[in-house]
């Protein structure tokens, strides 16, 4: 095994609630109400649609609110991989990961092993740092070790997965990898969003069975992985080490879709940016005018460029 690579399960496609457009040249995140899953091939126009969407989507109706699952591992720190994590903006490299007692942080020396305060209390991250989280699920039965990476930032559906698999493993006597379950969409207003909804992911049974039909479903394809020979604690067990192998987790050609996805710049800022110049100009031309264009005009990047050196505060199943 390569050290210092991170091995982890093989991706077949990418789940996500929203998108990203293209505005103005710049390509932006746009939220949405459903879930989105798109292969590992990129066009023109962004990622293309996995299969599986397609047939999702007709299912319910043009839009994905739950998917079909199943998990790889019984741990569900295997399943769904949380920390507080600081990244470069600019880049996408992750610069600190850590659990709120000790972190892993990148510096010109290299690695270091450090005490993680939390991003609260962590004076190197200053507000930067944030939980991130990757969920790996199975979708169909094409190839029961090949999964979906569902990422996010969101605190809703880090705190709602991390439960929700920590339950269900409890519940079914450690075989959450042989439970059907379902990938579900959840809203919720808060004050912060000024009544605006809020989706974020849930793990639940699926909507067609209770739980306790899920739970002799589980039993079931426990003792028939058994009896066909599948080791579970094995591939866990590789899975561990598969992990342990490297520092961090995201490999290079990764932190593009890191960067796209949590930090293009927003849409409000492109807004706003453009009313600025607008407005610039008006006042500029307006000027111009009363002085019998007497003065050279100014540019909108000179006048820009003043103003920032004067900073002002802040499925249903299938």
């Amino acid at each position: 095994m390569l050290k210092g690579l991170c091995i982890t399960p093989p991706i077949m496609g990418r789940i996500s609630i929203g998108k990203v457009v293209e505005r103005q040249g710049k390509r932006l995140p746009e939220k949405d109400d459903q879930f989105t899953l798109t292969s590992q091939i990129q066009g023109r126009d962004g990622w293309l649609p996995h299969p599986f969407d397609e047939a999702l989507r007709k299912a319910q109706g043009g839009k994905i609110r739950s998917i079909p699952i199943r998990l790889l591992f019984n741990d569900p720190d295997l399943n769904f991989r949380a920390h507080y994590t600081l990244f470069d903006r600019k880049t996408g490299r992750q610069l600190c990961v850590g659990n709120g007692e000790q972190c892993r942080r990148r510096s010109q020396d290299g690695i270091s092993v450090l005490t993680c305060p939390s991003p609260d209390q962590c004076t190197f991250g200053e507000g930067s740092c944030k939980p991130y989280g990757r969920l790996n699920v199975v979708i169909g039965d094409d190839d029961p070790l090949c999964s979906f990476v569902f990422r996010t930032t969101g605190f809703n559906s880090i705190r709602t997965l991390i439960a929700r698999l920590q339950y269900l493993q409890a519940v079914s006597g450690n075989k959450l990898s042989c439970m059907p379950l379902e990938l579900r969409l959840r809203g919720k207003s808060t004050r912060q969003s000024m009544g605006t909804p809020i989706f974020y992911a849930d793990i639940t049974v699926r909507a067609s069975m209770t739980l306790e039909e899920t739970l002799l479903e589980a039993a079931r394809t426990a003792r028939e992985r058994e009896a066909a020979g599948f080791d579970q604690a094995a591939l866990e067990q590789a899975a561990r080490q598969g992990f342990a192998n490297g520092e961090f987790e995201d490999s290079e050609e990764e932190r593009g879709e890191v960067i796209e996805e949590f930090y293009p710049l927003s849409t409000e800022d492109v807004a706003t940016k453009a009313a600025m110049q607008g407005a610039t100009s008006t006042a500029q031309l307006s000027l111009a005018e009363k002085l019998g264009n007497r003065l050279p005009l100014a540019t909108p990047e000179s006048v820009m460029s003043g103003a920032a050196e004067k900073p002002e505060g802040t499925p249903r199943s299938l």
